[in-house]
C-alpha cells in the first residue's frame, strides 16, 4: 500500500511542478500577422491581412514596412502600412488596396520594420513579430 501511494504522491507532485513551471512562463507575448489574401482589384491588388495583439499593452497605432518581392526575388516595392491599433487579445482584419501592383507578380511580403509602434515598450513590436501565410505567397517578419 506505501508503494501505491508513493507513486501516485510522485505522480501528484510531477503533475504541480508542470502547472507552476506553465505558470510562471506566463502568456503569449507576440504580435501574429497573417497574410489571408490578395485579390485583384480596380487599382491593383487588394491586400487582406488579419493582426492578433498578444502582447502585454494594447496598440494604439501601428504600422509596417513591407517589401514586395517579385519572381526574380527582386525587391518591387516598398511601402508603409497603417494597421491603425490594434487592441490587446483581439484581432482585426486590416486591408490595402495596392495601387499598380499586380496581385500575381507578388512571390513574397517582408515585414521590413514597424517605424510606428504606440503602446508597448520601445521594440516589443517588432521583437514580438510572428507572421504567417493562409496563401502561397510567403509572408515573413
Amino acid at each position: 500500500m506505501t508503494g501505491r501511494f508513493a507513486a501516485v504522491a510522485a505522480g501528484v507532485a510531477m503533475a504541480f511542478s508542470s502547472v507552476c513551471q506553465a505558470q510562471e512562463a506566463g502568456p503569449a507575448t507576440s504580435l501574429d500577422v497573417e497574410l489571408n489574401a490578395l485579390a485583384p482589384s480596380q487599382k491593383g491588388c487588394m491586400m487582406t491581412f488579419v493582426a492578433l495583439n498578444q502582447l502585454p499593452a494594447a496598440i494604439n497605432k501601428v504600422s509596417f514596412e513591407l517589401a514586395f518581392l517579385n519572381d526574380k526575388n527582386a525587391v518591387d516595392r516598398i511601402t508603409v502600412l497603417d494597421f491603425r491599433d490594434l487592441p490587446q487579445g483581439k484581432k482585426r482584419v486590416r486591408q490595402f488596396d495596392m495601387p499598380n501592383i499586380k496581385c500575381e507578380s507578388v512571390t513574397r511580403i517582408l515585414i521590413n520594420d514597424t517605424p510606428l509602434c504606440d503602446g508597448p515598450a520601445a521594440g516589443e513590436c517588432m521583437k514580438g513579430l510572428v507572421t504567417r501565410s493562409q496563401i502561397s505567397v510567403p509572408f515573413e517578419g
